[in-house]
């Protein structure tokens, strides 16, 4: 079974590029901000636009949660918001969970900050909590991703074919998981 309070204790994560803290209320201005990004919702596949009353209420209520992790992604150094990501659906029976990341703005990408996060918060999930497989969903298209995720371990375990469909284009989306024993630590 797995530590379901080292869900609850909503870590801090640091490294060298990278902060992971609980996601809370005070994050709100900047996860509403980079809801607006067109980029950011084309790779997420987000149609809809959040309110700031929803992005309000999200951030208010991750604190605590028995099922999942919601972390804000910070710089060290100064504290500024570089996105969000999510431990979810975890199923203590199975010892599994979903994983999710986003960055808040293209101009973060390319940089390492989303391996840094993820080897982080999977060094947590395996180590703390003690999941054995971390399962997560990407569009095909987002090739960048999938190479980070790659490095990190994932494997490609199907795809979902048409699942998005964007400005008139249908796209797939590949499953991939990396499990405990296929964790590539940095």
């Amino acid at each position: 079974m797995i530590r379901t309070s080292a869900l609850r204790q909503t870590p801090t994560l640091v490294g060298k590029n990278v902060c992971l803290v609980p996601l809370g209320p005070e994050h709100t201005d900047a996860y509403f901000a980079a809801s607006l990004d067109e980029e950011v919702r084309r790779l997420t596949g987000a149609h809809g636009h959040l309110t700031y009353e929803q992005a309000r209420q999200w951030c208010e209520s991750r604190a605590g949660r028995p099922d999942r992790l919601d972390l804000a992604i910070l710089a060290p150094g100064d504290g500024r918001y570089l996105g969000e990501l999510s431990l979810y659906a975890v199923s203590p029976e199975n010892e599994t969970a979903g994983y999710r990341i986003a960055l808040s703005a293209i101009e973060f990408t390319g940089r390492g900050l989303g391996k840094e996060a993820t080897q982080l918060v999977l060094e947590y999930a395996f180590d703390r909590i003690g999941l054995h497989r971390v399962w997560l969903y990407v569009y095909a298209f987002n090739m960048r991703a999938i190479a980070v995720y790659r490095s990190c371990g994932f494997h490609v375990e199907g795809r979902l074919r048409d699942s998005l469909l964007w400005e008139g284009r249908r796209h797939d989306a590949l499953l991939m998981a990396v499990l405990r024993g296929g964790f590539e630590r940095s």
